[in-house]
């Protein structure tokens, strides 16, 4: 019985989809009721053409509409079918002659149909279309041939299943059998033509490969190129030929750099020659070829029969034997044989560690001798010793190390320099900072922590005079002025600066002193104009208070800030302080006649930290922490910039012929510079584990200079400078004072030398002075 026609039409779809490998005719499943599908897919292939009448009865009438409703979709150019006037479409099911959609194909004249129709899991008729069999002139002529046919699906997704896929019947697709151990064996035994060994990812099947692919392999692993035919070497296509031509293509002049050397290679190669020429760059050589001995060659002792020969460069004997002593005789005197306790110490001792390879033994008489067991090893050695003798007698130098140092005279022959301490002076309370000896060499002046000043005398170490100018502040620094005309001693405290006429003077050396300190104020009084124009006063010359004036103070000059150096001029009417906190201040000089104070310097670069006057120049010098300026004072103009080198400096001295200086700083350091000779020092000696605080010269005559250290310690050097220029100037370590006990890291604080004799006073932070003969 022929089905019933139905408005049902065949969806088509396109080639290269993933539904056009699957050509179904559309049954309406759009329109099933829930869990129909599931119930018609899970019947078997078997019961399909029974049950396909009785499924489609099943559908209802609103499925129906909607089948012919998806009519509209298709048109009559996408499915070539035979249709009838009626719109329906012949079908054949079962071998039926009822016509349907056909896809002809050419036969000869004749046209045949390219499909087979077959039924559905449903009942439906189904269209299988055979393979395309492209033509030359298809485009798919050079397409590889498709060997799967599961779709682009990895086949790890059907690991837990047997198949692999499905293929464009809907039919599964078996997995490839995998042979047995024995058949994996039998096929790497005979190993078809193209195996590989890999699996296709694609297909899960051995994958094989052709002659031309193995070919290119092949290629590959012998570094060759895989293209064959392909030439690596061309033959050159020369675009410019090397003939001159007579008429250039620029007629511009040749450059200057085609005929002059480079300077630049010049500077290059010379770089590379001095490199060589010191031995940082060296030539290849290369390795040495050791050759194998041939035994074929003779070798000959040539001192087998040496015989005597006058000395001779070339000649060289062979090693001699010392000769025997009484050690080695067989009957030696009692006094070379060793007593037991010596014969147990060698025998005990190791070989290497013994002094002799044998002991001395007595015997009556030569035949009772034993044999010699060493008898072979030291012919052994003998051998050695000859075969290890060098072939050319080179001679050694003998240089003394002791000869390459520079020689220094004897400290002995450089006396009179203070090696011990003769006098400590006691009764500061605190630290001293600071004190001098007077130009006449008898007295003593020193200043403290506890604000006071004292004079001793010098030689007793018995205090003179005791002045309190201070109760809060420290008395910072103490200094004569120079000329025995006078006896004045100026001290700082705090912001202060006081003048004192110790009562240790005759009557009419301290009238003297007395008319220099009270000039100043009868010149302010003829001059009062000279302080007007003036917007502010650098200082304030005064009268100090009533007590002060009873401890014969007389002069009290304060200044802007607190003053920790004092120089005075050689002449004894001028003097310089430097006060490191004052900035456009930190630096000022004073004259005593007029009482007045200058402030040469606008502004400094650095903090000061000490000034000197030149010993017989209209020079000054200033201090900062890293260099020292030094200025004409007639001219008003920098002359110099000294550059010690150090990083912090703690104090200087002139020599007194005025052409060297002496620095001292806080990395330990003391540096020597000759001013004729460079802004450089010429030089830096280390002597000590801590800062250095003061430095000074001998300004008697004496070859002397010396500087004390916050370790506890003074050295003495003695220093001879000559007027010759060609002679450079002699600097040697002569002593090293030690007494002085270190408070809170502080040692010795100040030191002076005595103005005739080598003798020098220092002030320790343990609150005493000592003086060093």
């Amino acid at each position: 019985m022929a089905p019933p026609e139905s408005n049902k039409k065949r969806k088509a779809i396109t080639k290269d989809s993933v539904e056009a490998d699957e050509v179904v005719l559309s049954d309406g499943t759009d329109g099933l009721e829930p869990g129909f599908l599931d119930s018609v897919l899970s019947q078997s292939e078997d019961e399909a053409s029974d049950g396909s009448e009785s499924d489609i009865s099943n559908l209802d009438g609103d499925d129906i509409d909607d089948f012919e409703g998806s009519g509209d979709d298709l048109t009559s150019e996408e499915v070539p079918s035979d249709v009838d006037s009626g719109g329906h479409v012949p079908l054949k099911v079962n071998g039926s002659s009822e016509s349907g959609p056909k896809l002809l194909e050419a036969s000869g004249d004749e046209l045949q149909p390219n499909h087979v129709v077959t039924q559905d899991a449903n009942g439906n008729p189904r269209y299988v279309y055979r393979d395309i069999d492209p033509v030359y002139d298809s485009d798919d002529s050079d397409a590889p041939e498709t060997t799967n046919t599961i779709g682009n699906i990895p086949l790890s997704f059907y690991d837990s299943y047997p198949h692999i896929g499905y293929d464009i019947n809907g039919k599964k697709i078996a997995r490839p059998a995998k042979g047995e151990a024995l058949d994996a064996l039998l096929d790497s035994i005979d190993i078809p033509k193209g195996w590989t060994g890999l699996t296709d990812p694609n297909t899960g099947k051995p994958l094989e490969l052709s002659e031309q692919e193995l070919d290119v392999l092949k290629r590959i692993q012998m570094n060759e190129i895989p293209e064959e035919g392909f030439d690596p070497f061309p033959a050159t296509i020369e675009y410019f030929s090397g003939k001159t031509e007579t008429m250039p293509l620029s007629a511009a002049p040749e450059p200057k750099r085609r005929f002059i050397p480079s300077k630049h290679e010049a500077k290059r190669v010379m770089k590379i020659v001095r490199a060589i020429r010191e031995g940082r760059i060296l030539p290849y050589k290369p390795p040495l070829e050791e050759e194998e001995e041939d035994p074929d060659i003779k070798r000959y002792d040539i001192w087998a029969n040496e015989a005597p020969r006058p000395d001779h460069p070339m000649n060289v004997p062979a090693p001699k034997l010392p000769p025997p002593g009484y050690e080695e005789s067989y009957h030696p005197p009692p006094e070379y044989l060793p007593d037991p306790k010596e014969k147990k110490l060698w025998e005990e001792a190791d070989e290497e560690d013994r002094d002799r390879d044998y002991l001395p033994s007595d015997h009556k008489s030569l035949r009772k001798v034993p044999g010699y067991d060493g008898f072979i090893k030291e012919k052994f050695e003998r051998c050695l010793d000859l075969y290890l003798a060098p072939r050319i007698r080179r001679s050694k130098l003998n240089i003394d190390p002791e000869s390459l140092l520079p020689k220094l005279p004897n400290p002995d022959e450089l006396r009179p320099f203070p090696t011990t301490c003769a006098t400590i002076f006691r009764g500061h309370e605190g630290r001293v900072r600071s004190l001098a000896v007077d130009p006449t060499g008898v007295w003593l002046a020193s200043g403290g922590d506890d604000g006071t000043i004292r004079v001793w005398e010098l030689l007793t170490g018995r205090q003179l005079c005791y002045v309190k100018v201070s109760s809060d502040e420290a008395v910072n620094v103490v200094r004569w002025r120079p000329g025995t005309d006078a006896v004045i001693l100026s001290a700082a405290a705090g912001e202060d600066l006081y003048f004192i006429i110790p009562a240790i003077a005759s009557p009419e050396l301290e009238t003297r002193s007395r008319s220099l300190l009270d000039a100043g104020f009868g010149y302010a009084t003829s001059n009062p104009s000279s302080d007007s124009t003036k917007k502010t006063s650098a200082a304030q010359w005064t009268r100090p208070a009533a007590h002060l004036l009873e401890s014969d103070v007389l002069l009290q000059t304060r200044l802007r800030s607190t003053v920790k150096v004092i120089s005075w001029h050689r002449r004894g009417d001028y003097l310089a302080t430097v006060s490191p906190s004052g900035q456009s201040s930190a630096v000022a000089i004073h004259t005593l006649s007029k009482h007045l104070t200058q402030q040469p310097f606008r502004r400094l670069k650095g903090i000061p930290q000490s000034a000197q006057f030149h010993p017989a120049k209209p020079i000054f010098f200033v201090a900062t922490q890293r260099t020292i300026r030094s200025y004409d004072l007639s001219r008003q103009e920098l002359l110099k910039i000294i550059q010690p080198g150090a990083r912090w400096i703690s104090s200087f001295d002139v020599h007194p012929l005025g052409d060297n200086i002496i620095v001292g700083s806080y990395d330990k350091r003391l540096l020597w510079h000759d001013l004729d000779l460079s802004v450089r020092p010429y030089k830096t000696l280390r002597y000590h584990k801590k800062a250095i605080r003061q430095v000074r010269f001998h300004a008697g005559g004496l070859p002397l200079f010396a500087d004390a250290s916050d370790d506890g310690s003074l050295q003495v050097f003695h220093g001879k400078v000559v007027g010759d220029m060609m002679e450079n100037a002699t600097i040697v370590p002569v002593k090293v004072l030690k007494g002085h006990k270190v408070v809170k890291d502080l040692g010795v604080l100040d030191l002076d030398w005595h103005p005739r004799e080598p003798w020098m006073v220092s002030a320790g932070a343990d609150g005493t002075c000592r003086l060093w003969m």
